[in-house]
Protein backbone atom coordinates (compact mmCIF):
# COMPACT_ATOMS: atom_id res chain seq x y z
CA UNK A 1 0.00 0.00 0.00
CA UNK A 2 1.57 3.06 -1.02
CA UNK A 3 1.76 6.17 1.06
CA UNK A 4 1.75 9.62 -0.36
CA UNK A 5 3.86 12.32 0.53
CA UNK A 6 2.76 15.90 1.15
CA UNK A 7 4.39 19.32 1.21
CA UNK A 8 3.02 21.53 3.32
CA UNK A 9 4.06 25.39 2.62
CA UNK A 10 3.39 28.35 4.70
CA UNK A 11 2.98 31.63 3.48
CA UNK A 12 3.94 34.61 5.11
CA UNK A 13 0.98 36.58 7.09
CA UNK A 14 1.12 39.98 5.86
CA UNK A 15 -0.58 41.50 9.12
CA UNK A 16 2.29 39.64 10.58
CA UNK A 17 4.79 41.20 8.58
CA UNK A 18 2.86 44.90 8.49
CA UNK A 19 3.00 44.76 12.54
CA UNK A 20 6.47 44.25 13.08
CA UNK A 21 6.87 47.33 10.21
CA UNK A 22 4.49 49.24 12.11
CA UNK A 23 6.08 48.15 15.55
CA UNK A 24 9.58 49.10 14.40
CA UNK A 25 8.24 52.45 12.89
CA UNK A 26 6.71 53.76 15.95
CA UNK A 27 9.94 53.02 18.16
CA UNK A 28 11.51 54.91 15.65
CA UNK A 29 9.41 57.42 16.19
CA UNK A 30 9.66 57.29 19.78
CA UNK A 31 13.25 57.59 20.21
CA UNK A 32 13.01 60.81 17.03
CA UNK A 33 10.49 62.28 19.77
CA UNK A 34 12.59 60.89 23.29
CA UNK A 35 15.60 63.03 21.00
CA UNK A 36 13.52 66.40 20.47
CA UNK A 37 12.07 66.63 23.79
CA UNK A 38 15.96 66.23 25.77
CA UNK A 39 17.30 68.55 23.06
CA UNK A 40 14.03 70.89 23.20
CA UNK A 41 12.03 71.47 25.76
CA UNK A 42 13.15 68.44 27.50
CA UNK A 43 16.92 69.86 27.55
CA UNK A 44 19.20 70.27 31.02
CA UNK A 45 21.18 72.60 30.08
CA UNK A 46 21.56 75.85 32.29
CA UNK A 47 21.99 79.10 30.89
CA UNK A 48 25.49 80.86 30.24
CA UNK A 49 25.92 84.41 32.29
CA UNK A 50 28.73 86.15 31.42
CA UNK A 51 30.03 89.24 33.37
CA UNK A 52 32.63 92.13 32.41
CA UNK A 53 35.69 92.12 35.04
CA UNK A 54 34.49 93.55 38.08
CA UNK A 55 36.40 93.15 41.93
CA UNK A 56 35.41 97.21 43.01
CA UNK A 57 32.14 99.03 43.49
CA UNK A 58 32.77 102.88 43.11
CA UNK A 59 30.42 105.79 43.83
CA UNK A 60 28.71 104.52 40.30
CA UNK A 61 29.70 101.47 38.44
CA UNK A 62 28.72 100.31 35.39
CA UNK A 63 28.65 96.57 34.83
CA UNK A 64 27.82 94.99 31.24
CA UNK A 65 26.28 91.14 31.48
CA UNK A 66 25.31 88.72 28.98
CA UNK A 67 23.10 85.91 29.03
CA UNK A 68 22.62 83.44 26.45
CA UNK A 69 20.71 79.65 26.13
CA UNK A 70 20.88 78.82 22.25
CA UNK A 71 18.21 76.14 22.84
CA UNK A 72 15.25 77.00 24.36
CA UNK A 73 15.93 80.22 25.01
CA UNK A 74 16.13 82.88 28.20
CA UNK A 75 12.73 82.39 30.50
CA UNK A 76 13.83 85.29 33.07
CA UNK A 77 16.38 86.85 34.54
CA UNK A 78 17.54 88.33 37.54
CA UNK A 79 20.54 90.80 39.22
CA UNK A 80 20.98 91.50 42.75
CA UNK A 81 23.45 92.96 45.20
CA UNK A 82 23.86 91.80 48.60
CA UNK A 83 25.25 92.67 51.70
CA UNK A 84 24.98 91.20 55.11
CA UNK A 85 21.25 90.56 55.67
CA UNK A 86 20.14 93.19 52.85
CA UNK A 87 19.88 91.99 49.56
CA UNK A 88 18.90 94.86 46.65
CA UNK A 89 17.06 93.62 43.45
CA UNK A 90 18.34 95.45 40.43
CA UNK A 91 17.28 93.95 37.46
CA UNK A 92 14.16 91.54 37.26
CA UNK A 93 12.68 90.99 33.78
CA UNK A 94 10.47 88.00 32.51
CA UNK A 95 11.27 87.63 28.39
CA UNK A 96 7.91 87.77 26.44
CA UNK A 97 9.58 85.96 23.33
CA UNK A 98 12.24 83.41 22.61
CA UNK A 99 15.60 85.60 23.32
CA UNK A 100 18.63 83.02 22.94
CA UNK A 101 21.45 86.38 23.91
CA UNK A 102 20.25 89.24 26.27
CA UNK A 103 22.95 92.11 27.06
CA UNK A 104 22.25 94.03 30.12
CA UNK A 105 23.99 97.10 31.29
CA UNK A 106 23.60 98.72 34.41
CA UNK A 107 24.94 100.77 37.07
CA UNK A 108 25.45 100.30 41.11
CA UNK A 109 25.63 103.65 43.01
CA UNK A 110 26.17 102.35 46.61
CA UNK A 111 24.98 105.48 48.30
CA UNK A 112 20.87 105.72 46.84
CA UNK A 113 20.97 101.44 47.31
CA UNK A 114 22.37 102.73 50.98
CA UNK A 115 25.05 100.22 50.85
CA UNK A 116 28.30 100.88 52.88
CA UNK A 117 32.09 100.49 52.19
CA UNK A 118 32.92 96.62 52.49
CA UNK A 119 32.24 93.07 50.72
CA UNK A 120 29.64 92.73 49.39
CA UNK A 121 27.90 89.36 46.70
CA UNK A 122 26.46 90.31 43.13
CA UNK A 123 24.28 87.71 42.26
CA UNK A 124 23.12 86.91 38.32
CA UNK A 125 20.28 84.38 37.39
CA UNK A 126 18.75 83.23 34.66
CA UNK A 127 15.87 80.45 33.90
CA UNK A 128 15.34 78.85 30.68
CA UNK A 129 12.63 78.04 28.70
CA UNK A 130 12.27 73.79 29.04
CA UNK A 131 10.00 72.55 31.48
CA UNK A 132 12.44 71.86 34.01
CA UNK A 133 13.53 75.96 33.86
CA UNK A 134 16.88 75.01 34.13
CA UNK A 135 19.05 77.76 35.96
CA UNK A 136 22.72 79.21 35.52
CA UNK A 137 23.44 80.99 38.76
CA UNK A 138 26.72 83.41 39.05
CA UNK A 139 27.71 84.60 42.22
CA UNK A 140 30.68 87.45 42.64
CA UNK A 141 32.14 88.61 45.67
CA UNK A 142 33.06 92.44 45.56
CA UNK A 143 33.91 95.64 47.53
CA UNK A 144 32.13 98.41 48.04
CA UNK A 145 34.31 101.70 47.89
CA UNK A 146 32.55 104.46 47.26
CA UNK A 147 34.93 106.91 48.99
CA UNK A 148 36.74 108.78 46.33
CA UNK A 149 40.75 109.40 46.85
CA UNK A 150 41.83 113.04 48.84
CA UNK A 151 44.71 114.71 46.81
CA UNK A 152 47.40 116.81 49.01
CA UNK A 153 49.43 118.91 46.68
CA UNK A 154 52.60 119.78 48.42
CA UNK A 155 54.02 121.89 45.76
CA UNK A 156 53.66 125.80 45.65
CA UNK A 157 52.73 127.88 42.96
CA UNK A 158 54.13 126.60 39.55
CA UNK A 159 55.32 129.21 36.68
CA UNK A 160 55.54 127.90 33.61
CA UNK A 161 56.91 129.37 29.88
CA UNK A 162 54.87 127.85 26.93
CA UNK A 163 56.97 124.81 25.31
CA UNK A 164 58.13 124.52 29.18
CA UNK A 165 58.09 121.80 31.86
CA UNK A 166 56.12 121.82 35.10
CA UNK A 167 57.02 119.60 38.25
CA UNK A 168 53.97 118.60 41.11
CA UNK A 169 54.36 116.59 44.22
CA UNK A 170 51.66 115.03 45.89
CA UNK A 171 50.30 112.49 47.81
CA UNK A 172 46.90 110.36 47.24
CA UNK A 173 44.76 108.83 50.30
CA UNK A 174 44.65 105.67 49.59
CA UNK A 175 45.84 103.29 46.97
CA UNK A 176 45.22 104.54 43.18
CA UNK A 177 45.83 102.54 39.65
CA UNK A 178 45.22 105.71 37.17
CA UNK A 179 47.43 108.77 38.81
CA UNK A 180 49.11 111.89 36.97
CA UNK A 181 48.41 115.32 35.58
CA UNK A 182 45.83 116.81 33.10
CA UNK A 183 47.18 119.98 31.30
CA UNK A 184 44.21 120.21 29.20
CA UNK A 185 43.59 117.38 27.53
CA UNK A 186 46.83 115.88 27.71
CA UNK A 187 48.19 113.38 30.49
CA UNK A 188 51.18 112.91 32.37
CA UNK A 189 51.52 109.96 34.34
CA UNK A 190 52.93 110.25 37.94
CA UNK A 191 55.80 107.66 39.56
CA UNK A 192 55.43 107.37 43.06
CA UNK A 193 58.81 108.63 44.83
CA UNK A 194 60.03 109.13 48.97
CA UNK A 195 59.36 112.91 49.32
CA UNK A 196 60.51 114.12 52.46
CA UNK A 197 60.85 110.81 53.35
CA UNK A 198 56.72 110.02 53.22
CA UNK A 199 55.51 108.12 49.73
CA UNK A 200 54.06 110.26 47.74
CA UNK A 201 53.94 111.11 44.10
CA UNK A 202 55.54 113.45 41.24
CA UNK A 203 55.08 114.29 38.04
CA UNK A 204 57.00 116.45 35.08
CA UNK A 205 54.60 117.90 32.81
CA UNK A 206 54.64 119.89 29.52
CA UNK A 207 52.86 123.17 28.63
CA UNK A 208 51.86 123.56 25.48
CA UNK A 209 54.08 126.34 23.27
CA UNK A 210 50.86 127.23 21.62
CA UNK A 211 48.49 128.41 24.11
CA UNK A 212 47.94 131.79 25.63
CA UNK A 213 48.47 131.82 28.98
CA UNK A 214 45.80 130.71 31.47
CA UNK A 215 43.69 129.31 28.48
CA UNK A 216 44.45 125.00 29.47
CA UNK A 217 43.68 124.22 32.99
CA UNK A 218 46.05 121.98 34.96
CA UNK A 219 44.70 119.71 37.58
CA UNK A 220 45.71 116.36 39.01
CA UNK A 221 43.88 113.97 38.87
CA UNK A 222 43.59 110.36 40.66
CA UNK A 223 40.89 106.95 39.91
CA UNK A 224 40.92 104.29 42.66
CA UNK A 225 40.72 100.63 41.98
CA UNK A 226 36.60 100.92 42.18
CA UNK A 227 36.64 104.02 39.58
CA UNK A 228 36.20 106.90 42.31
CA UNK A 229 37.53 109.98 40.02
CA UNK A 230 38.67 113.18 41.64
CA UNK A 231 40.56 115.91 40.20
CA UNK A 232 42.27 119.05 42.52
CA UNK A 233 43.82 122.18 40.35
CA UNK A 234 47.10 122.90 40.40
CA UNK A 235 47.71 126.77 40.99
CA UNK A 236 49.72 127.52 38.53
CA UNK A 237 51.09 131.17 36.33
CA UNK A 238 52.07 131.19 33.04
CA UNK A 239 55.06 132.94 31.81
CA UNK A 240 54.93 135.66 28.66
CA UNK A 241 57.25 134.53 25.64
CA UNK A 242 57.39 135.25 21.91
CA UNK A 243 58.96 132.55 19.61
CA UNK A 244 60.41 133.51 16.30
CA UNK A 245 58.88 133.02 13.11
CA UNK A 246 61.29 132.33 10.05
CA UNK A 247 60.79 131.99 6.33
CA UNK A 248 63.40 129.25 4.61
CA UNK A 249 63.25 129.27 0.86
CA UNK A 250 63.91 125.78 -0.34
CA UNK A 251 66.18 125.77 -3.29
CA UNK A 252 66.86 123.16 -6.04
CA UNK A 253 70.35 121.94 -4.69
CA UNK A 254 69.24 121.12 -1.47
CA UNK A 255 66.10 119.28 -2.73
CA UNK A 256 68.55 117.31 -5.34
CA UNK A 257 70.93 116.97 -2.56
CA UNK A 258 68.22 115.32 0.87
CA UNK A 259 64.73 114.53 -0.89
CA UNK A 260 66.51 110.94 -2.68
CA UNK A 261 67.58 109.80 0.63
CA UNK A 262 63.54 109.32 1.87
CA UNK A 263 62.74 108.24 -1.40
CA UNK A 264 64.79 105.29 -0.51
CA UNK A 265 62.97 105.05 3.04
CA UNK A 266 59.32 105.44 0.88
CA UNK A 267 59.36 103.21 -1.70
CA UNK A 268 55.46 105.04 -2.66
CA UNK A 269 57.55 108.17 -3.16
CA UNK A 270 59.22 106.93 -6.33
CA UNK A 271 58.76 108.92 -9.65
CA UNK A 272 57.41 111.88 -7.63
CA UNK A 273 59.02 115.51 -8.40
CA UNK A 274 61.67 116.39 -5.41
CA UNK A 275 59.25 118.99 -3.93
CA UNK A 276 56.26 116.97 -3.75
CA UNK A 277 58.36 114.09 -1.60
CA UNK A 278 59.36 117.15 0.37
CA UNK A 279 56.23 118.00 0.99
CA UNK A 280 54.94 114.57 1.98
CA UNK A 281 58.30 114.21 4.08
CA UNK A 282 57.72 117.78 5.98
CA UNK A 283 53.58 116.47 6.84
CA UNK A 284 52.94 112.98 6.83
CA UNK A 285 56.77 111.49 7.87
CA UNK A 286 57.46 114.72 10.31
CA UNK A 287 53.82 113.34 12.10
CA UNK A 288 54.35 109.78 12.16
CA UNK A 289 58.03 110.03 13.30
CA UNK A 290 56.76 112.24 16.07
CA UNK A 291 53.97 109.59 16.89
CA UNK A 292 56.40 106.73 17.11
CA UNK A 293 58.63 109.29 19.24
CA UNK A 294 55.53 109.86 21.59
CA UNK A 295 54.44 106.31 22.54
CA UNK A 296 57.98 105.75 22.94
CA UNK A 297 58.35 108.02 25.58
CA UNK A 298 54.87 107.38 27.56
CA UNK A 299 56.96 104.56 28.91
CA UNK A 300 59.68 105.05 31.52
CA UNK A 301 61.67 103.63 34.30
CA UNK A 302 59.93 104.67 37.65
CA UNK A 303 62.94 105.95 39.09
CA UNK A 304 64.70 109.03 38.86
CA UNK A 305 68.18 107.94 36.71
CA UNK A 306 69.36 111.82 35.74
CA UNK A 307 71.61 114.03 38.33
CA UNK A 308 71.99 117.93 37.89
CA UNK A 309 71.41 120.10 35.20
CA UNK A 310 71.90 118.27 31.70
CA UNK A 311 74.74 118.95 29.70
CA UNK A 312 74.89 121.23 26.37
CA UNK A 313 77.03 120.60 23.72
CA UNK A 314 80.72 121.22 24.15
CA UNK A 315 82.05 124.57 21.92
CA UNK A 316 78.33 124.96 19.88
CA UNK A 317 76.66 127.81 18.86
CA UNK A 318 72.93 127.61 18.78
CA UNK A 319 71.26 127.77 15.15
CA UNK A 320 67.46 126.68 15.04
CA UNK A 321 66.20 127.49 18.64
CA UNK A 322 63.04 125.05 19.92
CA UNK A 323 59.45 126.63 19.57
CA UNK A 324 60.64 128.16 16.14
CA UNK A 325 57.36 128.51 13.41
CA UNK A 326 58.81 127.42 10.15
CA UNK A 327 57.52 128.51 6.83
CA UNK A 328 59.10 126.85 4.15
CA UNK A 329 58.50 128.60 0.36
CA UNK A 330 59.57 126.87 -2.99
CA UNK A 331 59.77 129.28 -5.95
CA UNK A 332 58.19 132.29 -4.12
CA UNK A 333 54.79 129.82 -2.96
CA UNK A 334 54.56 128.47 0.50
CA UNK A 335 54.52 124.93 0.45
CA UNK A 336 54.22 123.81 4.29
CA UNK A 337 55.07 124.35 7.52
CA UNK A 338 56.76 123.33 10.91
CA UNK A 339 56.96 123.83 14.64
CA UNK A 340 60.65 123.01 15.63
CA UNK A 341 61.18 120.57 18.67
CA UNK A 342 64.16 121.70 19.98
CA UNK A 343 67.37 123.08 19.56
CA UNK A 344 70.38 122.80 16.98
CA UNK A 345 73.75 123.17 18.18
CA UNK A 346 76.46 122.99 15.60
CA UNK A 347 80.20 122.66 15.98
CA UNK A 348 82.76 121.16 13.91
CA UNK A 349 81.71 118.40 11.54
CA UNK A 350 81.75 114.91 12.85
CA UNK A 351 81.52 116.35 16.41
CA UNK A 352 81.53 114.28 19.37
CA UNK A 353 77.79 114.15 21.08
CA UNK A 354 77.45 113.03 24.68
CA UNK A 355 74.93 111.90 26.76
CA UNK A 356 72.95 114.84 28.12
CA UNK A 357 72.43 112.83 31.32
CA UNK A 358 72.27 109.36 33.04
CA UNK A 359 69.85 107.03 31.77
CA UNK A 360 69.08 104.16 29.70
CA UNK A 361 69.02 104.00 25.94
CA UNK A 362 65.40 103.54 24.77
CA UNK A 363 66.07 104.06 21.06
CA UNK A 364 68.94 104.23 18.25
CA UNK A 365 68.35 103.60 14.36
CA UNK A 366 67.41 105.93 11.98
CA UNK A 367 64.25 107.91 12.03
CA UNK A 368 62.72 110.03 9.34
CA UNK A 369 62.93 112.92 9.43
CA UNK A 370 65.59 113.01 12.28
CA UNK A 371 68.24 110.79 10.74
CA UNK A 372 70.66 108.99 12.85
CA UNK A 373 69.18 108.81 16.53
CA UNK A 374 69.46 108.68 19.68
CA UNK A 375 67.08 108.55 22.62
CA UNK A 376 67.71 108.13 26.15
CA UNK A 377 65.08 107.15 28.99
CA UNK A 378 66.38 109.18 32.37
CA UNK A 379 63.41 108.48 34.63
CA UNK A 380 60.09 109.31 35.65
CA UNK A 381 58.95 110.30 32.27
CA UNK A 382 62.08 112.44 31.05
CA UNK A 383 63.62 111.59 28.09
CA UNK A 384 66.25 113.31 25.69
CA UNK A 385 66.90 112.99 22.09
CA UNK A 386 69.85 113.16 19.82
CA UNK A 387 69.20 113.29 16.05
CA UNK A 388 70.93 113.84 12.47
CA UNK A 389 74.04 112.06 13.42
CA UNK A 390 76.32 110.76 11.70
CA UNK A 391 76.90 107.70 13.23
CA UNK A 392 75.79 105.85 16.87
CA UNK A 393 78.19 104.66 19.05
CA UNK A 394 75.29 103.37 21.77
CA UNK A 395 73.44 100.42 21.75
CA UNK A 396 69.79 100.42 22.64
CA UNK A 397 68.95 98.98 26.61
CA UNK A 398 72.91 100.47 27.38
CA UNK A 399 73.05 101.96 30.48
CA UNK A 400 74.68 105.65 30.12
CA UNK A 401 76.20 107.92 32.04
CA UNK A 402 76.36 111.87 32.21
CA UNK A 403 79.14 112.78 29.50
CA UNK A 404 79.68 109.31 27.96
CA UNK A 405 80.21 109.41 23.97
CA UNK A 406 77.21 108.11 22.41
CA UNK A 407 77.07 109.07 18.55
CA UNK A 408 78.99 111.75 16.10
CA UNK A 409 77.28 114.84 14.53
CA UNK A 410 75.97 114.49 10.93
CA UNK A 411 73.57 115.79 8.28
CA UNK A 412 71.32 112.83 8.24
CA UNK A 413 67.38 113.24 8.24
CA UNK A 414 66.25 116.31 6.88
CA UNK A 415 69.23 118.46 8.21
CA UNK A 416 70.96 120.81 5.31
CA UNK A 417 74.48 120.84 7.37
CA UNK A 418 76.46 119.00 10.03
CA UNK A 419 74.78 119.81 13.58
CA UNK A 420 73.00 118.52 16.45
CA UNK A 421 69.53 118.64 17.20
CA UNK A 422 68.45 117.82 20.49
CA UNK A 423 65.45 117.44 22.30
CA UNK A 424 63.62 117.11 25.68
CA UNK A 425 60.84 115.45 25.80
CA UNK A 426 58.30 114.95 29.00
CA UNK A 427 56.07 111.96 29.04
CA UNK A 428 55.94 111.88 25.18
CA UNK A 429 55.67 115.73 24.53
CA UNK A 430 58.64 118.17 23.79
CA UNK A 431 59.87 120.90 25.74
CA UNK A 432 62.12 123.61 25.64
CA UNK A 433 65.59 121.85 26.50
CA UNK A 434 67.29 125.31 27.81
CA UNK A 435 65.62 125.19 31.35
CA UNK A 436 67.06 121.59 31.65
CA UNK A 437 70.69 123.15 30.91
CA UNK A 438 70.30 125.73 33.26
CA UNK A 439 71.58 124.57 37.36
CA UNK A 440 69.42 127.57 38.43
CA UNK A 441 66.12 126.80 36.90
CA UNK A 442 66.52 123.26 37.93
CA UNK A 443 67.45 124.34 41.62
CA UNK A 444 64.60 126.64 42.03
CA UNK A 445 61.81 124.73 39.98
CA UNK A 446 62.54 120.91 40.23
CA UNK A 447 64.76 120.93 43.75
CA UNK A 448 62.81 123.65 45.69
CA UNK A 449 59.06 122.81 45.00
CA UNK A 450 59.57 118.49 45.03
CA UNK A 451 61.77 119.10 48.55
CA UNK A 452 63.44 116.32 49.29
CA UNK A 453 62.73 113.78 46.38
CA UNK A 454 63.87 110.23 45.87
Amino acid sequence: MRRESTLKITLPDPWKARKVVFSSFFLVLLIVVIVAFFFTLGEFGKPIITVSPITHIGQKTTITAIFADDKTGLYDIQITITQGKDTHSIVMEKLKEKTTHKSISFSIEPKVMKLTDGPATLSFIARDRSIWKNEGKLHLLVTIDATPPQISILSPITYINPGGTGAVAFRVSKPVNVVGIKVGEDFFPAYPASINGTPGYLTYFAYPPDESAGQVAIKVYVRDLSGNEVSAHVDHSILKRKFRHDKMPLSDQFLEKKMPEFVLLDPSLKGKSMIDVFIHVNSTMRKENNEFIRQLCTRSEAKKLWEGSFLRMRNASPMAQFGDRRTYTYQGKEIGTSIHQGVDLASTANASIEAANNGIVVFTGSLGIYGNTVIIDHGQGLFSLYAHLASIKAQKGQTVKKGEIIGVSGQTGLAGGDHLHFSIIVSGQFVDPREWWDAHWIKDNVEKKLGDVR
